[in-house]
């Protein structure tokens, strides 16, 4: 399947969802809020239908599961053998500040995994994309895609890069830190927004994200798939394995990116 899949016709969708959500940036636009109350614009919506209206007419037999459209019972996803993951504007609450912290993301998820993911920040325009098997880039402005590679293990380094969320810092990751810390670990931040904290470890910027808190599985999909195709992993706190998708309650464990 993945052979099947075009990469530069992901990546047009990818940046015509930038595009739309960008035409609502620049203007004074309004937020509702959703029933978990979490932020919802004009952007969230625009972006979805431009990614689900070019999925659908490109791939008509994928389905898809996108946070602004309604998630079929799991009853009925639970012996999907691919689908794809969308959050068409991740990071709102990085859009409303105007910070440009924000993502489109599209994830192409086999069974439980992403096998193929595109992280595309508009602001800066620079797109992150990774393919199972072949590997993960980056690009900037639309210039030459420059390859990412795993790195070190953080548990193997005196100085330890820990990305961290400027919206969601949590006791749990100060404790994390203070870990390191007793260790005798150089600790180092790195603050970023939406999925670009998994982005920042694939490409080596930073060296661990421990996400101890929630998140859902379309927040993840695609920056993770990014994550395993640069030779990093997704591990769930609670079970030590890998993250897994489509369960039946989407919602994430606590994990690290590594």
């Amino acid at each position: 399947m993945i052979d099947q899949i075009d990469v530069e016709k992901l990546i047009q969708i990818s940046r015509a969802a930038g595009d739309a959500i960008l035409e609502v940036y620049g203007t004074e636009f309004t937020v509702d809020v959703k029933e978990d109350k979490s932020p919802l614009t004009e952007a969230d919506r625009r972006g979805n239908e431009v990614i689900v209206t070019a999925l659908e007419a490109a791939y008509p037999e994928i389905p898809i599961i996108s946070e602004e459209t309604k998630t079929l019972d799991y009853v009925d996803r639970k012996d999907w053998e691919y689908f794809w993951l969308v959050d068409p504007l991740d990071g709102t609450k990085e859009f409303v500040k105007r910070n440009g912290e924000f993502t489109v993301n599209i994830a192409l998820v086999h069974r439980d995994t992403p096998v193929m993911g595109f992280v595309y920040q508009p602001v800066g325009d620079r797109l992150y994309w990774g393919i199972e098997g072949k590997g993960a880039w980056v690009s900037t402005e639309g210039g030459e895609a420059v390859p990412l590679s795993g790195g070190t293990h953080y548990s193997e380094k005196e100085k330890v890069t820990v990305v961290a969320s400027r919206s969601h810092m949590t006791q749990e990751v100060q404790d994390f830190v203070a870990n390191l810390e007793s260790q005798g670990k150089e600790v180092e931040f790195l603050s970023a927004g939406s999925s670009l904290k998994l982005c920042l470890v694939a490409e080596g910027a930073a060296d661990v994200y421990p996400r101890l808190g929630p998140t859902m599985e379309w927040d993840t999909g695609a920056a993770h798939a990014v994550a395993l195709a640069a030779g990093r992993k997704v591990i769930s706190q609670e079970s030590g394995e890998a993250l897994v998708y489509n369960k039946e309650n989407l919602l994430n464990p606590f994990f690290f990116v590594e």
